[in-house]
């Protein structure tokens, strides 16, 4: 979407109010030092008072704050990120899953294969910020949407958003939103007396994890009975339970195992989880917006199928048809591969490699773990067995071998 546009073509979205643009670009006003979506509905500024940003984080790094009427982070991710096969795309798709707050910028410049140095100045050129700006913004963002949607404590909330300390978490959201904290859980939306109207979905903690909920916006018109469709008649049995308006199965984050249950809810997608820890919430909101394709353009999208003569009537009605994806990138394979997973038991099937997480984009991962139902070999190593082993199962383990030439 931002791709190609002028200054022209941008000032055009943002005269016009047009949200189809929201979360594509930022627009910032040098004589407010604010930024906003294209569709905020204060009044239009000068052009001589505008610049735009690719992102948000840019827009901090040139000094500017979010908007406290139109919320501009509160909008779906651009779907440049997901179309783009570009480094600066992966990397954004990496800092969405977490990469940094797990591995540092050395681990998102290895998975990408530059240097630290490079990456700095790749991201830097092409988004307006590094990234550390850019995580640090996305960490923002997760804050928010924790602060005014659940009832999670402000230290529970700083964690799970990544910040490494309260402290960091404070002073972040102050100067990105130019508020507290607690001054932004205060604008939370609240039941009215009869109990109609949204309100803070509460997240508690058991024995089997912390559950938590949350509701995803997305970019309209959305055909959520087609997606909810296409992933029923695809659900794997004991890995997915899916149908014409829920879908839920359980995955392997980077700190657990999790599971976790999506529903149309009006104009958002309504997410409940069960989570080993609320570290890994950033990660899986990520990886449940790929999977419904939450932030495609959904009108350019029916306007490209509509060249088509016989789509035409189908567009007209079902408007917002998306692509579905899948929660990891070689998902599709490592099914194939190495089995399932056990939705009653809310963990992996001990056939799924360990680190089953977001992996560099370039490559597939390597040869899957010998993670296994026990299985005492000759050379006392745990051999795969069972439906879900993989189909080198049967051949000699390297410590058989050793262990039968010392017979």
């Amino acid at each position: 979407m931002l791709v190609g546009m002028d200054f022209e073509q941008r000032y055009r979205a943002v005269t016009t109010k047009d949200a189809r643009f929201d979360g594509a670009f930022v627009t910032a006003v040098r004589s407010t030092g604010i930024y906003c979506r294209p569709s905020c509905p204060a009044r239009t500024p000068k052009p001589a008072n505008v610049e735009f940003f690719a992102t948000s984080a840019a827009a901090h790094e040139s000094g500017y704050r979010a908007c406290k009427r139109c919320l501009p982070d509160a909008v779906p991710g651009s779907p440049e990120w997901n179309l783009r096969q570009d480094a600066a795309a992966r990397a954004m798709r990496l800092i969405a899953d977490g990469v940094v707050e797990r591995e540092g910028v050395p681990g998102l410049a290895g998975r990408l294969g530059y240097t630290t140095r490079h990456l700095n100045r790749l991201l830097g050129g092409e988004l307006g910020a590094g990234p550390l700006a850019l995580a640090r913004a996305h960490r923002a963002q997760v804050a928010r949407e924790l602060l005014v949607s659940t009832d999670l404590s402000i230290s529970d909330i700083a964690f799970a958003s990544g910040f490494g300390s309260i402290r960091q978490f404070n002073d972040t959201v102050a100067e990105v939103y130019d508020r507290t904290p607690s001054a932004l859980r205060a604008t939370r939306p609240r039941r009215t007396a009869d109990g109609s109207g949204p309100a803070a979905h509460p997240a508690s903690g058991s024995a089997d994890g912390v559950r938590v909920r949350l509701a995803l916006p997305v970019r309209l018109p959305f055909d959520a009975a087609g997606v909810f469709a296409w992933l029923a008649a695809r659900a794997l049995p004991g890995v997915e339970d899916a149908g014409p308006d829920h879908y839920a199965r359980t995955l392997l984050l980077p700190r657990g195992p999790a599971t976790f249950e999506v529903r149309a809810d009006a104009d958002r997608l309504s997410l409940s989880a069960t989570l080993t820890t609320l570290a890994d919430l950033a990660p899986l909101v990520a990886r449940v917006r790929r999977l419904f394709d939450a932030d495609a353009d959904p009108v350019g999208i029916d306007q490209a199928l509509a060249a088509e003569p016989a789509l035409t009537a189908s567009l007209a009605a079902t408007p917002g048809i998306r692509l579905p994806g899948a929660v990891d990138p070689h998902e599709m394979l490592l099914r194939a591969l190495v089995g399932q997973q056990n939705l009653g038991r809310g963990r992996p099937h001990p056939a799924v490699p360990a680190r089953a997480g977001v992996r560099d984009d370039r490559a597939l991962p390597r040869r899957s773990a010998r993670t296994a139902v026990p299985y005492a070999g000759a050379g006392g190593r745990a051999r795969p067995r069972g439906p879900g082993r993989p189909p080198d199962a049967d051949r000699p383990h390297p410590g058989d071998l050793r262990a039968a030439r010392h017979r």
